[in-house]
């Protein structure tokens, strides 16, 4: 399996410093600055991506769960909420709410939710913030 590589560069002071990342691909990268990851500045940080690696990971793993449950999916739409907060000790990752709208013929939602809730402990992105995060899950059916 491939190891993923990603980089970051940042210059400065906390809060008047700057950053800029990029993914080795070249599908990702951007700027941050303190305003952008504790205020409303404009720019990305690593909470939004981190959510963006969730929803993705999460809509691809259930569609997984509910092909090997003989109801594939048309059509999964996930949203990630990352929040970063102020902990003992500085800031800290604290939640990821994910909100999952899926599209799946034949299926009632007892096992659409048994499906979601495995996946929502079973993807490797869950995996590695559980223990840390609390990852919190709402999943419809549309």
């Amino acid at each position: 399996m491939p190891t993923r590589k990603a980089s970051a560069i940042w210059e400065g002071g906390l809060k008047g410093g700057k950053g800029s990342f990029k993914g080795e691909g070249g599908a990702i990268g951007g700027q941050y600055n303190f305003s952008s990851r504790f205020e409303s500045g404009t720019g990305s940080n690593p909470e939004e991506l981190l959510a963006a690696a969730e929803a993705a990971c999460f809509s691809m793993a259930l569609s997984g769960g509910l092909e090997k449950n003989g109801t594939p999916a048309t059509k999964i739409e996930t949203t990630a909420a990352c929040s970063v907060e102020p902990v003992p000790g500085g800031f800290g990752i604290t939640r990821m709410k994910l909100d999952v709208v899926a599209a799946v013929p034949n299926i009632d939602n007892a096992k659409f939710q048994e499906i979601a809730a495995a996946t929502k402990e079973g993807c490797p992105v869950s995996k590695a913030l559980k223990g840390n995060v609390d990852i919190q899950l709402s999943a419809k059916l549309s």
